[in-house]
């Protein structure tokens, strides 16, 4: 297996672009499929279905990164350091663990701890924006405006919203990325073609 020698070219950013350009058709695919995908989660008639899919997906995650934390914790020489990676080990695996066992309970946890963290931040980027005046400042307080509002209306409409706002949320955020995909396609399609 050979390796590039230390004296290669590296690579501009304008002739990756150029590499990238040759498959612009394959990110077009991937963000119509994300948008499609995403239409669907919104779409369909059981948002809870999603959410509770999420959420025990997001459990077995939090479970195998705790076990290998665990298994982690073993190869450390120092006793100190590995208490600690094994506390946080057992900790990911146990609620890793419990939102396997009663997906529908945990999404319903969750959607309340977002909901906090959604009316904190809002408030921050609110506080920020208003005290300092930045460049721009004035979409960091939409931003914050709309966050803390939705916050407030997630907030609000606990525990129920615990049943349709993951779902809701990653169908949002596939149809924004697939979007993203799509501009960047289109963005690598408009290069002009690269001159020898």
């Amino acid at each position: 297996m050979s390796t590039a020698s230390p004296l290669s070219p590296i690579p501009s950013p304008v002739s990756e672009m150029y590499t990238l350009r040759q498959h612009w058709v394959w990110f077009l695919v991937l963000g119509v499929a994300l948008v499609v995908l995403g239409s669907i989660a919104i779409g369909w008639a059981s948002l809870a279905t999603i959410t509770i899919a999420a959420t025990w997906l997001f459990g077995f995650v939090l479970l195998g990164g705790g076990l290998g934390e665990i298994v982690h914790s073993f190869t450390i020489g120092r006793w100190s350091g590995m208490l600690v990676h094994l506390l946080i080990g057992l900790l990911y695996a146990v609620v890793g663990f419990m939102m396997i066992s009663d997906p529908a309970e945990s999404a319903i946890t969750l959607t309340k701890i977002i909901a906090i963290f959604m009316i904190v931040g809002g408030i921050f980027r609110v506080v920020a924006a208003l005290s300092y005046r930045f460049p721009g400042w004035e979409w960091v307080l939409l931003n914050g405006g709309i966050t803390l509002l939705l916050g407030l209306f997630i907030y609000k409409n606990w525990p129920g919203s615990g049943l349709w706002f993951i779902g809701l949320a990653l169908g949002v955020d596939m149809i924004m990325n697939g979007w993203s995909w799509i501009a960047l396609a289109i963005g690598m399609k408009r290069l002009p073609e690269p001159t020898t």
